[in-house]
């Protein structure tokens, strides 16, 4: 058996993550208090009992998210349960960052100070309507690409998420996003709907947040990862910190090939995924794209009994 150890990314936030995690297990807590810290606030606070539109700012989800992935292998440990169990680690988008801290590559603090950085620049990077993201279900991955760039008619329109066999989720300027819906229905989409983010994330639009991540990954201590990640970019296993260094920066314009990802994996031998943190979008798409894989959802204290007992 090989497990992968697999990391959420944005859109599984949400308000009372975590407490549980952190009133059952010492380590838990400590892991959101070294992300308050880190941040100079009480993040935690706003995730236990704030308010779901100020917790989904990018911003704020993106540390949150990592802190809840990261209390969650605590907790793991806690019970005994260490990331030696996993062959690799993967993370979608910013869960590539919780990733990483898993492996030991960047310190908590460093993960939860590179992630507010990431989310303001990605959210500074085009003005507040002017870009536009859309799920496209139903098509596969070339469909989809075809259908963006038919849409693009001189703006900016990719595929930003490979993310299972019939989801990709396109991305860009707003005209060409809302061009691209119709196109997709017209190829046979099953549905093809805006997203309702507050920034065309992953495509040639957030080249001023990939140059500003670029900057701020020169300034943090990196070291190579003790489980090899399976990057988002690549699709293919990396341990050395230059080229992660390098992957992390093209990731804020380049597509999540997360389909790819899972292949890849599963064609090494992975035979169980375990997503940890927030939410279970993860596994949903694992189970799409590799029907015999097993997926466990670790999040929550009675998630660990399951696990031991497993």
């Amino acid at each position: 058996m090989s497990i992968a150890f697999v990391f959420p990314g944005q859109g599984a936030q949400s308000i009372g993550m975590g407490r549980a995690l952190a009133e059952a297990y010492p380590a838990a807590q400590a892991v959101f208090d070294e992300v308050d810290a880190a941040l100079g606030e009480k993040l935690s606070a706003l995730i236990w009992d704030g308010d779901i539109e100020t917790l989904t700012l990018t911003e704020n989800a993106q540390p949150a998210l990592m802190a809840m992935s990261i209390a969650t292998l605590r907790a793991l440990e806690a019970e005994g349960v260490t990331l030696d169990r996993a062959t690799y680690v993967a993370g979608h988008s910013l869960g590539e960052y919780a990733a990483l801290a898993a492996a030991g590559t960047f310190s908590v603090a460093d993960t939860a100070r590179l992630l507010r950085t990431r989310g303001l620049a990605m959210q500074q990077a085009v003005p507040v309507g002017q870009g536009a993201m859309a799920a496209v279900l139903g098509l596969d991955f070339t469909t989809a690409t075809k259908v963006a760039q038919d849409a693009a008619q001189g703006q900016v329109c990719q595929v930003a998420n490979e993310n299972d066999p019939a989801q990709n989720v396109v991305s860009g300027d707003k005209d060409a996003v809302e061009r691209a819906c119709v196109l997709a229905k017209e190829a046979g989409a099953k549905r093809a709907l805006m997203l309702p983010v507050s920034a065309p994330f992953h495509c040639a639009l957030m080249a001023p947040a990939a140059e500003k991540m670029a900057e701020a990954l020169e300034s943090v201590t990196m070291h190579a990862p003790t489980v090899p990640l399976v990057a988002n970019v690549s699709a293919d296993a990396v341990s050395d910190p230059a080229q992660i260094k390098q992957l992390l920066a093209q990731q804020v314009t380049g597509q999540v090939r997360w389909k790819t990802s899972v292949e890849w994996m599963v064609a090494q031998g992975v035979t169980e995924f375990w997503e940890l943190g927030a939410g279970k979008a993860l596994s949903g798409m694992i189970r799409r794209i590799a029907k015999e894989a097993v997926t466990r959802n670790v999040g929550a204290p009675n998630d660990m009994t399951a696990i031991l007992e497993g």
